[in-house]
């Protein structure tokens, strides 16, 4: 096996790293197909478990909670233990749980398997960034690579609605989490075969307390950012800010320390922040942009969720074309001009949505998603490189957990705040007929899943009625959400030309 501390610069790579590249790709494509396929599993996972509607929402969101939480510390330890060895551990652990929640008997262990999972799964994504950042020194061939591990979601994220409305259409909801065995079986192979071993040769002491607050600030940022979209001002608040005093004590303890436990100090280089922060708006125009797609394309159009899958597919599909195809595009062009660029073709995708209005069709909405898919692709693609590239090889770890962590918060943030919108919108648009109890008349009235659920309970008349209003309050909503999603589009492409505007063209 090779075990090397880190590669010397300028070592092009050959054969064996990139078929170390190949085995990096299947926890990527894992991870990002669990992140949307569970979705699609609840209402069978419903009937046969019997969950609460507080344990249904911990059986969804406490994955990413944990993941969120976990993500620098688990780059930290990266750097310390090294990123091989992380890999192979997070790789075991959570193929192991993932056997326990597909044969889980009770919501209970359901969610407690799911939290494990974030554990494990937060090993697994630092570590695969940074040995991209030490087996590819070259930067022309790091470009090259960091588009096929973004990439790596995109198709996970393509390949999500349709191998779940698959699997579900024959199995049982647990076969949804045995799609890991085979995904992480070859890696477990030929990962110690082809991947070199690489960790921070002079790491500092264990940062106990350091780890008790970063945990303790994403987790209560994460969870009140999902309280806020659900509950409301009141109850979310009070959490993000007791979050943010974790986030800033942490900050604080970190640059204090002589060999801090994550180099806060890299966001005094604007070239690292400017990316961090394309990254994390490019996942929340996506997601955002998803959450209501899905929906209109299966509540409001009528598509199986294999039809809503297969029509978002060639958007996903151009996400992973786009990324490849900036690489050489760098050489000539100044990254800023190519992430600020593809922000606003986000910009312009919400813009389209926007100005049809109520009346949006299924060919605009597409078209709008293909303007996401080349946004996207170009700006995640050179901001996850300009990240790599602004930190030396010994803080990968560190520069990867941070990535992977805005990676998270934004889709957290796609979700909560354009979904929240969304939601406050329909609240107040959507009429709700009599005839319904209070519990029904209330699911009508929050979302348009509900409003569907509840139309079953009514006479024809009265149910058609229910389901034109909600409809239209949804697509009212889907209109101010768009706007939202322009602006702030536009605003963060302002800042990424700013920003990034010291970045040099490629070589």
């Amino acid at each position: 096996m090779l075990a090397v501390q880190e590669r010397p610069a300028e070592t092009r790579a050959g054969k064996r790293e990139w078929w170390g590249l190949a085995v990096l790709m299947l926890p990527v494509l894992l991870i990002s197909i669990d992140n949307n396929v569970l979705s699609f599993a609840i209402p069978s996972l419903s009937q046969a478990l019997a969950p609460s509607g507080v344990q249904l929402l911990w059986i969804v969101d406490i994955y990413a909670l944990i993941l969120a939480g976990l993500l620098v510390p688990m780059g930290s330890l990266g750097d310390r233990i090294g990123r091989r060895r992380l890999l192979m551990i997070g790789s075991v652990g959570f193929g192991v749980l993932s056997l326990v929640a597909a044969f889980s008997v009770s919501a209970t262990m359901l969610i407690l398997a799911r939290a494990l999972m974030g554990v494990f799964g937060a090993m697994l994504m630092p570590a695969t960034l940074s040995l991209i950042r030490n087996i590819f020194t070259v930067p022309s061939q790091r470009r090259v690579a960091v588009a096929i591990w973004a990439a790596g979601f995109s198709g996970g994220a393509a390949l999500g609605p349709i191998v779940g409305g698959v699997l579900l259409e024959h199995f049982w909801w647990g076969s949804v989490f045995l799609l890991s065995i085979p995904v992480l079986l070859p890696l477990l192979i030929f990962g110690p075969i082809l991947l070199p071993e690489s960790k921070d040769p002079s790491p500092g002491a264990v940062d106990i307390l350091g780890v008790v607050l970063v945990m303790g600030s994403m987790l209560s940022i994460t969870y009140g950012i999902k309280t806020f979209a659900h509950d409301g001002v009141v109850p979310g608040l009070p959490i993000i800010l007791a979050g943010l005093v974790l986030g800033t004590l942490f900050v604080r303890r970190q640059l204090h320390r002589e060999k801090p436990m994550l180099d806060v100090r890299l966001f005094r280089n604007p070239i690292f922040t400017g990316s961090i922060s394309a990254n994390l708006l490019s996942l929340f125009a996506m997601v955002g942009f998803i959450f209501f797609l899905s929906q209109h394309l299966q509540l409001v159009v009528g598509q199986s969720p294999i039809e809503a899958g297969l029509t978002m597919l060639p958007g996903l599909v151009l996400t992973i074309i786009t990324g490849l195809a900036v690489v050489p595009l760098v050489k000539h062009l100044k990254p800023a001009y190519v992430v600020a660029g593809g922000l606003l073709f986000n910009a312009a995708g919400y813009a389209l949505v926007f100005f049809a209005g109520e009346s949006v069709t299924v060919m605009e909405l597409v078209v709008a998603f293909l303007f996401l898919g080349v946004g996207v692709g170009a700006a995640e693609t050179i901001s996850n490189d300009l990240i790599l590239a602004s930190v030396p090889p010994s803080r990968a770890g560190s520069a990867s957990a941070i990535s992977e962590t805005a990676y998270e918060i934004g889709s957290v943030l796609g979700t909560a705040v354009l979904g929240s919108i969304l939601t406050s919108a329909y609240r107040t648009h959507v009429t709700v007929p009599d005839g319904l109890s209070p519990e029904q008349a209330a699911s009508a009235g929050e979302t348009l899943g509900g409003a569907f659920d509840a139309a079953q309970f009514l006479p024809a008349e009265s149910a058609s009625a229910l389901l034109h209003s909600a409809q239209a309050a949804f697509d009212s909503g889907v209109s101010l959400t768009s706007l939202i999603g322009v602006l702030v589009m536009v605003a963060a492409a302002a800042g990424a030309v700013v920003l990034l505007r010291k970045a040099p063209a490629g070589h």
